[in-house]
């Protein structure tokens, strides 16, 4: 009888001890599960961001930086320590917010700055902003250069980055003056892409998103330059314009 006693107080106590040591551990298994929860979210937010949002993520970027002055923005420009999200952004908040008020000789500074980025840099949300906001600075002087560049990021994989490019062109194309040099420089370029391309060009019944902007800016160079400007362009893409 005494030992029975003594073996079922034992059981009770060592029932006890378990279930002490159970509670104990509640409040770490909740908090690794909601960090793993937490991470999984991270996970998932962080692949949705980065296939869909490079632009939202540009933009972002440009509205928060909008608030700061020149010499920041030149900085943060300057500074290869910075993500290339946050160089282009700084680059397009400085042209937006800057680019109409700089004169000689702070512009040709401000160039050398830009040309200097752009040399280094392997982004093409870089390379774009950077195109662009040179042109705005001197367009006479960049336009020859920087334009067709713009317009061979319409082949790029990554579709922010051409439909960057293109409302970029959109943007110094279609002004109230309308320059035939420009136009000249805009269809030779396009003219040369669609050379290289024209057999497949043959067979394309509905263009796709790259092709169309290829082709609006087509129609626009055509228009100020005249319609004999069609005969010069590969016969196998003329279903097309």
């Amino acid at each position: 009888m005494f030992m029975s006693k003594f073996v079922f107080n034992r059981v009770i106590r060592l029932l006890l001890y378990i279930i002490c040591i159970y509670i104990s551990q509640i409040p770490l298994l909740s908090a690794d599960i909601r960090e793993e929860q937490g991470r999984k979210s991270i996970r998932l937010k962080t692949s949705a961001y980065t296939i869909f949002d490079d632009k939202m993520l540009l933009n972002g970027y440009k509205e928060k930086y909008m608030e700061l002055d020149k010499d920041t923005l030149l900085a943060m420009i300057k500074d290869y320590t910075l993500s290339p999200y946050k160089i282009a952004a700084a680059v397009m908040a400085f042209n937006k917010k800057f680019g109409s008020e700089i004169v000689y000789p702070e512009k040709r500074i401000v160039e050398k700055i830009f040309i200097r980025r752009l040399n280094r840099s392997a982004s093409p949300f870089v390379e774009v902003a950077i195109m662009y906001s040179l042109c705005c600075l001197d367009r006479y002087r960049y336009f020859k250069v920087m334009v067709p560049a713009l317009i061979r990021k319409l082949d790029h994989y990554n579709a922010a980055v051409n439909d960057l490019a293109f409302e970029d062109l959109c943007a110094l194309l279609y002004t109230k003056k309308v320059r035939p040099r420009e136009a000249r420089i805009v269809f030779n370029t396009l003219r040369k892409m669609m050379f290289l391309s024209r057999k497949r060009l043959a067979f394309v019944k509905e263009p796709d998103s790259k092709l169309r902007k290829k082709l609006e800016l087509l129609r626009w160079a055509v228009k100020v330059l005249g319609s004999q400007e069609l005969k010069k362009l590969p016969k196998e893409m003329i279903h097309l314009i």
